[in-house]
């Protein structure tokens, strides 16, 4: 399978087929490639919330602009931040990186204070923003991988968070929604799906430099 004619295969989805639904297979791999997704400093202050309950998910319309989408779809990808950054969360990272990679205090300490230091002097909504940049990475990771699994998607950053927050109870969870996006199957008459894919040409968007 041509990775580029994959991405040529995908588009934004405008009707999902609700009858059809994604095997629990083609799901776990979805939730594997999202934790697989690089972060920055490899902290992962994200989380994906997977929604499927076609109830929750026609209540969630509202709060998606009335994309139907959100409805229509197998299952709902709601990618999430960590509310909290903090010296205890960045400990517990290295915890695990001696737990796996059986790497020393003594070579581990220097970096986890650094780490520490820095995080302790950003502002909350500047930590927020860098997170929601690793959210976009996770995104654009799931979208190859949907293309390449032939699994339909529908990125959305049009849908409100606080109605997303309330509706799924995540402040209780620690997390903030900031991205959504709908999987499952395109419905044969959505027309969006003959459309041939609109984009610059290769020269106006890459800049060699040699």
């Amino acid at each position: 399978m041509d990775v580029l004619e994959q991405m040529k295969w995908r588009y934004a989805v405008k009707k999902f087929d609700s009858d059809k639904i994604l095997s629990e297979k083609k799901v776990i791999r979805l939730k594997k490639a999202f934790n697989l997704t690089a972060t920055s400093y490899g902290l992962q202050p994200i989380k994906m919330v997977v929604v499927q309950n076609k109830v929750l998910q026609a209540e969630l319309v509202p709060f998606s602009m009335q994309q139907q989408q959100v409805a229509q779809a197998s299952h709902v990808l709601v990618l999430c931040i960590e509310n909290k950054i903090d010296p205890k969360y960045i400990t517990e990272y290295f915890e695990k990186v001696r737990s796996v990679r059986g790497t020393s205090d003594e070579i581990l300490r220097p970096f986890k204070e650094s780490m520490v230091s820095s995080f302790s002097k950003k502002e909350a909504s500047e930590i927020q923003e860098w997170s929601k940049n690793q959210a976009y990475l996770a995104m654009g990771n799931l979208l190859t991988v949907c293309a390449m699994e032939e699994i339909d998607s529908c990125p959305m950053e049009g849908f409100s968070p606080e109605g997303y927050d309330q509706l799924l109870k995540l402040e209780e969870k620690g997390l903030r929604s900031v991205l959504v996006m709908p999987v499952g199957y395109r419905a044969k008459d959505d027309v969006f799906s003959t459309f041939k894919k609109v984009r610059r040409n290769i020269e106006d968007s890459i800049i060699d430099i040699h």
